[in-house]
């Protein structure tokens, strides 16, 4: 341990940080370059390459010129995540207004005698085909 000192321990940790925010940031940049739908095939293309060719300048570029326009895709997309999740609870767990529910409001409907038994039938079949 004499040989690699304190500054040259804590150096080389910061080099490591910077490396693996550098792929972090080169690997948002090219996901937001293929979620971006105001793109064309081609200009996806070239913004890809010129990330892979040049790595540093293209990133740079890419965050310069469209880099205010990541924030809007990302809060986009996590409404939709957030908007089709609910809407899978809610169908799988039903929103209170299942044919269980249902059956009861007709029943109570027919035992009050505001419909007939053929009005029954018919509700109560249609709600469970």
């Amino acid at each position: 341990m004499d040989d690699y000192p304190l500054l040259n321990l804590f150096w080389t940790m910061l080099l490591v940080f910077l490396w693996v925010l550098w792929f972090f940031l080169l690997f948002k940049v090219i996901s937001d370059i293929f979620r971006d739908h105001s793109l064309g095939g081609w200009a996806k293309a070239g913004w890809l390459i010129f990330v892979i060719v040049l790595p540093y300048l293209g990133v740079l570029v890419y965050l310069i010129a469209r880099g205010p326009g990541m924030g809007r895709r990302d809060a986009k997309q996590m409404k939709e995540s957030e908007a089709a999740f609910r809407s899978y609870v809610q169908e799988a767990a039903g929103s209170g207004g299942g044919s269980a529910d249902q059956l009861g409001k007709l029943a109570a409907l027919k035992n009050k005698g505001d419909i007939t038994q053929e009005e029954y039938d018919r509700a109560k079949a249609k709600l469970l085909a």
